[in-house]
């Protein structure tokens, strides 16, 4: 399925003007999700508006939406009111700046968009791309949308601009609030934990290497409960104690001669994708293949559940 653009911007760099879309790159993948039933019927509930003033249902053709500009006074706005203050802001992404691409600490980071070109406007995008990919420099602009206006890194990505919702200062807490101790470290376990670290370095985050094993593990506990089994509960770990006292440097050795008795494991990080290759031809369990392609009769009530 073709990607489907959000918006149609210009990016102002300069006197130069390039005409791009607007792509999401990155959609959430929900959590398993549990209605909520009427115990005695078993039917799903919906939920209701009600007036604080005068106790009543109201329907959502009653609804307008407002803003409280004093105590309990607000002032109502129509759908096309609405419609008209979003409109209002240019439709442009305006660089203020250019730094180096590492220069913005991630904690800053929001949503994340990619750009592609629009009509005409292939030459200056991949102008200014190649430009900034030789520089090794990212753009600061700043982008009006959806009734705010956000500042956004413009990046080199490897097929093309990505856009990064950047976070203001006051969104972001400060985190001396934490008044994190201070501990002297010294040679000894400093160089362990050195090793520790180079024992388990990888190139870089492959994210196609993971999967979200806890929602798995609660789709199986819902596989047993479907088929009548009951469903098992973890032994709960205990929280170690905040005062409890361990040695190191023991503590370091062990964990470098584990690592060193599984050697497979730093190899599998930088090698990911291969792996995942070769373990296609692999038929998966008969269970798992059941919900992945064609659902058997007991996995369609939890389908329909989680709709």
């Amino acid at each position: 399925m073709a990607a489907r653009s959000i918006a149609s911007l210009s990016i102002s760099f300069g006197l130069v003007s390039i005409p791009v879309k607007v792509y999401s790159a990155t959609e959430t993948k929900s959590a398993v999700s549990f209605n909520l039933l009427h115990k005695g019927c078993g039917s799903r509930l919906r939920q209701q508006y009600i007036c604080l003033k005068e106790d009543v249902v109201v329907d959502r053709s009653e609804m307008v939406k407002g803003y409280e500009f004093e105590k309990d006074r607000y002032v109502t706005f129509t759908p096309d009111e609405l419609k008209a203050l979003e409109d209002a802001a240019e439709q442009t992404i305006d660089i203020v700046s250019f730094m180096p691409v590492g220069a913005i600490d991630p904690i800053y980071f929001d949503k994340a968009y990619y750009l592609g070109p629009d009509k005409r406007g292939a030459k200056p995008y991949n102008l200014l791309a190649e430009a900034m990919r030789e520089t090794g420099t990212c753009a600061l602009a700043k982008w009006a949308w959806k009734g705010k206006q956000y500042m956004v890194q413009i990046r080199v990505g490897d097929d093309g601009l990505v856009l990064q919702q950047l976070l203001y200062a006051d969104e972001v807490r400060d985190m001396t609030e934490l008044h994190v101790e201070r501990a002297d470290v010294n040679a000894a376990e400093l160089k362990l934990a050195q090793q520790l670290i180079e024992q388990n370095s990888v190139e870089g985050y492959d994210a196609a290497a993971y999967t979200d094993e806890e929602k798995q593990r609660i789709l199986d506990q819902i596989d047993k409960k479907i088929a009548g089994k009951k469903i098992t509960v973890a032994a709960e770990t205990p929280a170690p104690a905040g005062g409890e006292v361990i040695d190191l440097m023991e503590a370091l050795r062990k964990s470098i001669g584990a690592n060193k008795r599984q050697p497979a494991a730093k190899a599998a990080g930088k090698a990911a994708p291969k792996v995942a290759a070769k373990a296609e031809p692999e038929a998966p369990p008969a269970r798992k293949t059941a919900r992945r392609a064609t659902p058997a009769p007991a996995e369609a009530p939890r389908r329909a559940a989680r709709k």
